[in-house]
């Protein structure tokens, strides 16, 4: 139930994170939302910032870049292992629950950030589908 290695976990959230970006729905709250995020993930050394996209391109509502040399500012930051994130997207961590215990630390504007989560929830199936088919072995 954990990645197999860092780059194993990179490949998993970019194509997560193009399932919401490209999402007929998610793609298009998620980027009238206009909430910059920050995440940090210590266990796998690697922070990514995504933000909306200032317009559409190839039907991609959101941009991200693996690393902290980016033209914006996040709203809200947070920190949390790999594990916690895989959790997350197939739905069996609750992010305000995560924060309250620890799993996810925080900072900036948290109320903004959960207001993404119920927009974010339809990518729980298409995850879930995404790891039986290609990572089995991350399934929890």
């Amino acid at each position: 139930m954990s990645f197999d290695s860092p780059k194993e976990f990179r490949e998993v959230m970019d194509k997560v994170f193009d399932l919401m970006s490209t999402d007929p729905e998610m793609g298009p709250q998620l980027r009238d939302a206009e909430t910059p995020q920050r995440f940090e993930f210590p266990d796998v050394d690697m922070v990514v910032n995504i933000t909306y996209a200032p317009r559409v391109e190839d039907g991609k509502h959101l941009r991200w870049d693996w690393s902290d040399d980016v033209d914006w500012e996040p709203d809200v930051q947070m920190k949390m292992d790999s594990k916690v994130a895989n959790r997350y997207f197939q739905g069996k961590e609750n992010v305000a629950t995560a924060i309250a215990r620890r799993r996810i630390k925080t900072s900036g504007n948290v109320k903004k950030a959960l207001a993404l989560v119920p927009i974010t929830k339809g990518v729980y199936p298409k995850y879930r589908a995404m790891l039986e088919e290609q990572y089995p072995h991350l399934l929890e």
